[in-house]
């Protein structure tokens, strides 16, 4: 985290309440400055505006933040981007594969922080949510049970029966 000067920061309280407020903003990847690659960090992002706001003309950097300069709210263009890349144009799919397979391996078997036993790589926990979903069903809350029920009775859906109404 950084304020507004660019001066690290690490009070969370009160970088909550300025990221609200547009006066303090997320460090790169990396970390600041040199000693950490923020320089990579500071590049990858700069891309990810370009790709995801420049090619549509989506809303970037402070915009994002749904407040004019003068502190009313905004709507913003929200960009998004999506790429495919064909990996058998730069390299053997297998060894593409085997290589991906190295890093998140490498990356789970690092050295965990204290407290944690487990290191996960993108993706993973939504995978595991996804297994789990499939075994015991998306649970709902009570709030959108009681939407639904009310739902189905105001539109005489008495066919549609879940398994939170039995």
């Amino acid at each position: 985290m950084i304020d507004e000067e660019g001066h690290s920061r690490t009070d969370t309280v009160q970088v909550l309440e300025d990221l609200v407020k547009g006066k303090a903003a997320l460090t790169p990847l990396g970390g600041l400055g040199e000693d950490t690659a923020g320089y990579k960090g500071y590049g990858y992002a700069t891309v990810v505006e370009i790709l995801s706001a420049a090619l549509q003309q989506g809303t970037f950097l402070k915009g994002l933040l749904g407040f004019s300069a003068d502190g009313k709210k905004q709507p913003y263009h929200l960009g998004h981007f999506f790429i495919a890349i064909n990996v058998e144009a730069f390299t053997d799919l297998a060894d593409f594969k085997h290589t991906v397979g190295e890093l998140l391996r490498e990356l789970r078997n690092s050295k965990k922080a204290p407290g944690h036993d487990r290191i996960f790589t993108a993706g993973e926990k939504e995978y595991e949510t996804y297994l789990e979903r499939q075994k015991t069903g998306v649970p709902i809350n009570l709030a959108l049970q009681k939407n639904i029920i009310d739902l189905k009775k105001m539109y005489h859906l008495d066919q549609y029966n879940f398994d939170f109404m039995k």
